[in-house]
Parts: C-alpha cells; sequence; structure tokens
C-alpha cells in the first residue's frame, strides 16, 4: 500500500470512476456504495483526499458532506496520507484501566510523533480506535493487521523494532 501513497494526485482516473458508477448500479441509493468506493480508492492511492471526496460526489450526485461523514466514521479510511506501518492503540474504557496510555508514551518517545502523526521516514502512523475487541487482554494494539495483546513498556519496544 504504501507505494501508493505517494501517487495520489488527487485526480480520478478512469478505472476508478468506471469503478464507482459500477459501484453505483448495484445500490438502489447512491449512499450504500459510498464505503465500498472509499475502500477502493483508498486500496489504490493509499488515502482519500477532499478532491477524491467531490470527485466522488459529483458522480454519485449526493453531498460531499455524506461522503466525508462515512469516510471520518471508519478508522480504516484515511483522510491523510499514512506510513507503511500503522499502529493502531486501543483508547477504550477496559484499555485505560490497564494503563494503556503507559505505552502510547512508550510509543510517543521511540517514534517521536503523537497520536495521528507519521513518522519523519515515514515508517509509522499512530492512530487511537475505539475498540479492538479484546477488552479481556488490553492493553491491546494492533500494526497492520496483526493484533498483540497484554502489551507491555517493554514488550511494546520489542514490537515497534520488529517494524523497523
Amino acid at each position: 500500500m504504501y507505494s501508493k501513497i505517494k501517487k495520489n494526485n488527487h485526480n480520478l482516473n478512469e478505472k476508478e470512476i468506471k469503478f464507482i458508477k459500477n459501484e453505483k448500479k448495484k445500490y438502489l441509493h447512491s449512499r450504500s456504495a459510498i464505503i465500498e468506493i472509499l475502500k477502493f480508492i483508498q486500496k489504490k492511492r493509499g488515502w482519500i483526499s477532499k478532491k477524491n471526496i467531490i470527485e466522488i460526489s459529483n458522480i454519485l450526485k449526493i453531498s460531499a458532506c455524506d461522503i466525508e461523514g462515512v469516510a471520518t466514521f471508519y478508522s480504516n479510511i484515511f483522510r491523510k496520507p499514512v506510513g507503511r506501518n500503522i499502529i493502531k492503540y486501543c483508547d477504550s474504557v477496559v484499555c485505560y484501566i490497564n494503563n494503556y496510555d503507559l505505552i502510547v508514551k512508550k510509543i510517543y518517545k521511540i517514534l517521536k510523533i503523537k497520536k495521528g502523526e507519521t513518522t519523519n521516514d515515514d515508517n509509522f502512523t499512530l492512530l487511537p480506535v475505539c475498540c479492538l475487541g479484546k477488552c479481556d487482554k488490553g492493553p491491546v494494539i494492533m500494526i497492520n493487521n496483526k493484533i498483540y495483546s497484554n502489551v507491555t513498556t517493554d514488550s511494546i519496544i520489542k514490537i515497534i523494532e520488529f517494524y523497523k
């Protein structure tokens, strides 16, 4: 995915426009196609730009605000470029009780980034998520598609080192 991130020149190409039009035909209402379209565009470009939202809006003939609402609701839709490795930490009450804040502070210190930021070498992006569904094993983080449970301030060092 990373190699495609830098390719986002914001204008949708013919293949993407054709995909959007085909998805639109599959549903009774254009709004139903939004998430599949956003996933497709992001897979090709790495993230969804504001200009992409407006172009999709024009093709679907629905407001850009409706598309923006979907894009910002889902944590897997990125609204700005992200790094090669996306670290998501569980921001739930259960992980909070299990001291996730210590893990996050350790990540800040190791990578020198705060939540929502990407490292200078574009290797890591750090994002909070509402829940990763492993409440009995918190604190939990996910890097790309791999979940790490019962994370400690010691284990996070080794986990991040693996992705460097």
